[in-house]
């Protein structure tokens, strides 16, 4: 099903007839779900999108009425679908107008080719129909805006190529319209002037830009932009550099540099027709792709599809050739290319073309000569498929061919360039996630969303040729099992449909065509390469392939030609799945795995060990970026050496991996790997690593686990002592925290380490707030985050300014810990470092509930916990789900606050330590005192003030003692609440933290009780 917005609301069925979409109120919920395609409406939006002011008696009702009658008139129920909060309209990009429009224009805005770029913005301003969104009212207008300002960028774009290519004299005409519509558009107004200047209508050119002026003047009260004046002063003085450039390509009807032919003109037998043949099944998931290549051809003469094998390039050429817009008088041939046998003989690619075209043999020349003579005078398109193993012949021929024939054109599919001038390269991508499950389903009969079809997609990197083969498994298997039976896969899938070439009836026979067109050196290395996971850089390919006298960055380049591997963004390689699979099988076979894995594991301890500083400094976020981009092959690098049992390389990779493991919140996958290295060796300090690992994800302390003192050297010892404490803070072993502490505080200082003595000073502040220390607390914090700032250590800075936000809310300067809070979250978020963000989160929250907008605390709670349970981060969900609990207690939802604090507290108590349990029963205490049960009330506010002795902080101890004061009121102890009130006063005060108006909610409203209650006993008995 397609769907057209770029003029009135269209739908068409895939063979492009047109669909009725009846009642205006059904074609407005359409356009509804079409301007806001990709997410959900809502719907309460989507009623008053399509009511107004003047909705129906029950409006879901009619709201669902009107989505089944849309989704009858488009025969598939399953694309108006429902979703949370309302309805989505499930449909790919490539199935409406103005996603495939925007396609086209980012494809242009890309492509460095004039004639490339002319024939995608002519594609794109093709699809437009009229006004996008004419018939429909305010919900649309804004995507209908947007659209028309693409539109207008398009024109300018296309005016710009036009002009790149020399075509002023018809541009000069064609923008006379345009500019009229729009004479305030200073982009468009600078192409038109040009085009006048360049088709000499200078004396135009100068008015038109008077006239901007003028307008620009009294409308806006403005100059015209730097570009125009600087255009016009150079028109003005007739400037050489507005001469129109040189043609883009040579003269593509050059004479060859060769021999003269024969001058017997050759005939093509028949008339002008066609051999492409019919498909048997429709393409699926390549509109977009089929209307590139359709532009491409329109604007170049020779187009080559590369990619590699299976990925669907002959089914996309033929598609392609079809209806492409163009007339060829002189026929769309194909010619097939792949049953002829490397090495073949000079002139058996020119003879496989001219039999397929009937190009008489009893004529003189060769037969270079007979195509060039018959193709000379009648546009043809030639479709040569399956280059790669002939492709010095083919190139050659090409070549030949499109000097000698000036209205040939050539859609050729390799695997690999065919490097001849004028060529245009189109790499056919995989199929997308969405697209692959449509044509797996659509081959298999099973439904796209089914359990394990996701898999089998991604597992067979979208590979249309893998997929086809799947398909046939699906007859037996379910999704799910054949997915399970993928590792396998050259066996799973070594039966395929009898129509395909014999190169394409297995998934190994497939791979085996490539594979046996490599030299021995490029083998080495595709083979070598299957070892990494995810894709690799070019340094750690060179250490991994080396071998003496092999420029590995030279064959590396050929596979990629060959479309063997591919080159990823940021510089990387990588194998589709199979291929690496069908390699790791020829290394098997070279007796190179052992080796080459070894080489593996070592190169990424390496970088691992070399990133480690990193991590602590300036450079933080590329190293974090680097080890992001490799965390498979690290992954497989510590697998590696546990299996090949070279413990000591296990060793070096998880110690040196630790911090990063922390920074990106990876604690179970920390774990499992110190875990698996621990049980095979032992390392004083990988124990250290895994308890501290432990205890952040909030499993509570192993003391076996932690020797600091075993590790030898000291700035890794001091090192450790660190992380122990920062782990351990708000468990309740203070004293083994300090201690730990202090230990390295003193290593840090006396070795002028100013990253360890930041890390240690913000940590103290962090413990002296626990002990309400505020004046330690400012002191400490301030010059842990001036180190962390001098050494440009951003994790470093966001932890350190925690203390002073903490600070701030503590003596009421909420602006202030408001704008710290974001500097933290925005820090995280720059970072990558999701769980900090989720912290940060939270926190913010916290500003917001003491500020009183209890609607945004809840909003920044929720977002904080959603991504602590991503994260599978146990404290910071306790964290954020308090939070929550916070704000339900004051917006007087008890029952949920009530229900949050209660879960968490047994985990608290047993976990986390006291601070927290402290906090909890405190707020447990104040949900009953307000539900009116004193009994509970004052169970739960004795637990706290018990526990918050324990701790230490006078802060906590006060707010026990409020909410104690609050039970004892409740029970109609007065006098005894007063004193608890009275004392907590002064507590807060001795530590120089009185509680601020903000936080005084549950305190006055307890004081206030006290006060009534007293002030009546005091009253006169005139009974």
């Amino acid at each position: 099903m397609r769907f057209g917005v770029l003029g009135p609301l269209s739908v068409w069925t895939p063979d492009g007839q047109p669909v009725q979409v009846p009642e205006a109120k059904v074609r407005a919920l359409l356009a509804d779900l079409l301007a806001h395609r990709g997410r959900p409406v809502s719907t309460d939006r989507l009623i008053d999108d399509l009511w107004g002011d003047r909705p129906p008696g029950n409006p879901p009702a009619a709201l669902r009425v009107k989505v089944s009658q849309l989704r009858s008139a488009l025969g598939d129920r399953s694309l108006v679908a429902f979703r949370p909060p309302g309805y989505l309209l499930a449909v790919s990009p490539e199935a409406v107008d103005a996603d495939l429009f925007e396609s086209l224009l980012a494809r242009a805005g890309r492509s460095d080719d004039p004639l490339v770029r002319q024939a995608l913005l002519t594609e794109a301003l093709g699809l437009w129909r009229g006004t996008p969104y004419a018939e429909f009212g305010d919900f649309a207008r804004a995507a209908a805006a947007r659209l028309e300002e693409q539109r207008l960028v398009a024109l300018e774009e296309l005016a710009e190529t036009r002009l790149d290519l020399g075509d002023h004299g018809a541009l000069a005409a064609d923008l006379a319209g345009l500019v009229a519509a729009h004479p305030l558009r200073e982009r468009l107004r600078t192409a038109h002037l040009l085009a006048l200047y360049r088709a000499g209508r200078q004396s135009e050119a100068l008015a038109g830009y008077g006239q901007l002026r003028g307008l620009l003047a009294d409308e806006l009260g403005i100059d015209p932009a730097p570009e125009l004046t600087a255009l016009h002063a150079a028109i003005l003085r007739q400037d050489p550099t507005l001469d129109p450039p040189p043609p883009p390509h040579p003269d593509p009807a050059a004479p060859l540099a060769g021999p003269p032919h024969s001058g017997q003109a050759g005939s093509v037998v028949g008339p002008p027709g066609t051999n492409l043949p019919a498909p048997l099944t429709g393409l699926v998931g390549r509109g977009v792709e089929v209307a590139e290549v359709r532009a491409l051809l329109r604007g170049g003469r020779l187009v080559t599809l590369t990619g590699p094998g299976g990925v669907g390039k002959t089914r996309l050429a033929l598609e392609a050739a079809t209806e492409t817009g163009q007339p060829f008088p002189g026929g769309v041939w194909l010619v097939e290319l792949a049953a002829i046998t490397p090495p073949a003989e000079p002139g058996v690619v020119a003879e496989a073309v001219a039999a397929v075209l009937g190009v008489r043999d009893d004529l003189p020349g060769s037969a270079v000569d007979r195509l060039g003579a018959a193709l000379r005078t009648r546009a043809t398109l030639l479709v040569l498929d399956n280059c790669e193993h002939v492709v010095e012949q083919v190139a050659e021929l090409a070549e030949r061919l499109l000097r000698a024939a000036p209205e040939l054109r050539v859609l050729a599919t390799s695997q690999e360039s065919l490097r001849v001038p004028g060529e245009v390269l189109w790499s056919v991508p995989p199929l997308g996630p969405e697209a692959a499950a449509e044509l797996l389903a659509a081959r298999a009969g099973v439904g796209a969303g089914d359990d394990g079809v996701a898999e089998i997609c991604a597992r067979l990197d979208g590979i249309p040729l893998a997929l086809e083969l799947a398909a046939t498994r699906l007859r037996a298997l379910t999704p799910r099992q054949l997915a399970a039976r993928l590792d396998d896969r050259f066996r799973v899938l070594a039966t395929g449909h009898r129509g395909a070439p014999a190169r394409q009836r297995t998934l190994r026979a497939m791979i085996d065509w490539s594979w046996e067109l490599l030299t021995g050196g490029e083998r080495l290395v595709l083979r070598r390469l299957a070892v990494h996971a995810d894709g690799c850089t070019l340094e750690a390919a060179e250490a991994v392939c080396a071998e003496p006298g092999l420029d590995v960055l030279d064959l590396l380049a050929r596979l990629v030609d060959r479309s063997l591997v591919v080159r990823a963004p940021g510089g990387r390689y990588r194998l589709l799945e199979s291929v690496a699979a069908y390699c790791l099988e020829r290394l098997s076979e070279a007796d190179e795995t052992v080796t080459v894995r070894l080489r593996h594991a070592r190169h990424y301890a390496d970088l691992a060990e070399r990133a480690e500083p990193g991590l602590r400094g300036p450079e933080q976020p590329r190293w974090l970026a680097l080890l992001d981009a490799d965390a498979a092959n690290l992954r497989t690098a510590i697998e590696t050496s546990l299996r090949l049992k070279t413990t000591q390389d296990a060793v070096r990779l998880v110690n040196a991996l630790a911090w990063y493991w922390v920074l990106r919140g990876r604690l179970g996958e920390g774990q499992r790997a110190f875990e698996a290295v621990l049980a095979v060796v032992d390392d004083a300090q990988a124990r250290v690593w895994l308890a501290g690992l432990r205890m952040l994800a909030g499993q509570g302390r192993a003391p076996d686990l932690e020797r600091p003192a075993d590790i030898a050297d000291p700035a890794r010892r001091a090192r450790a002592q660190w992380f122990l404490a920062f782990t351990l803070y708000g468990y309740d072993d203070p004293a083994a925290t300090d201690a730990y502490l202090h230990s390295a505080l003193e290593y840090f200082l006396a070795a002028d380490d100013r990253w360890g003595t930041a890390a240690a000073l913000s940590l103290r502040a962090r413990r002296a707030l626990l002990r309400g220390d505020l004046v330690a607390l400012r002191r400490d914090g301030e010059r842990g985050l001036e180190l962390f700032r001098e050494v440009g250590d951003r994790w470093g800075e966001m932890r350190a300014a925690e203390n002073l936000g903490t600070l701030a809310e503590i003596t009421g300067d909420y602006e202030q810990a408001a704008e710290l809070r974001r500097d933290g979250l925005r820090i995280a978020e720059e970072l990558g470092l999701w769980s900090e963000a989720s912290g940060a989160l939270s926190r913010l929250g916290r500003v917001a509930l003491l500020t009183g907008d209890l609607d945004e605390a809840r909003e920044l709670h929720e977002r904080a916990r959603r991504l602590a349970v991503a994260r599978s981060d146990v404290p910071l969900k306790e964290f954020a789900e308090v939070g929550l609990a916070l704000v339900a207690g004051r917006q007087g939802r008890l029952d949920e606050a009530d229900g949050l604090l209660r879960r968490w507290l047994r985990w608290v108590r047993e976990v986390a330590g006291e601070p927290g349990a402290a906090l909890i029963l405190a707020e447990l205490g104040f949900v009953a005192e307000q539900r009116g049960d004193a009994a509970a009330a004052l169970e739960w506010q004795r637990e706290g003030l018990a526990m918050a002795r324990r701790v230490g902080d006078p802060r906590a101890i006060a707010l026990a003692m409020e909410g104690l004061a609050g039970a004892q009121a409740l029970g109609g102890q007065h006098e005894e609440a007063a004193r608890l009130l009275d004392t907590a006063g002064a507590l807060r005060a001795s530590v120089g933290a009185p509680l601020p108006g903000a936080e005084r909610g549950d305190v006055d409203r307890i004081a206030a009780a006290v006060r009534v209650a007293l002030d009546l006993q005091r009253l006169p008995d005139h009974s």
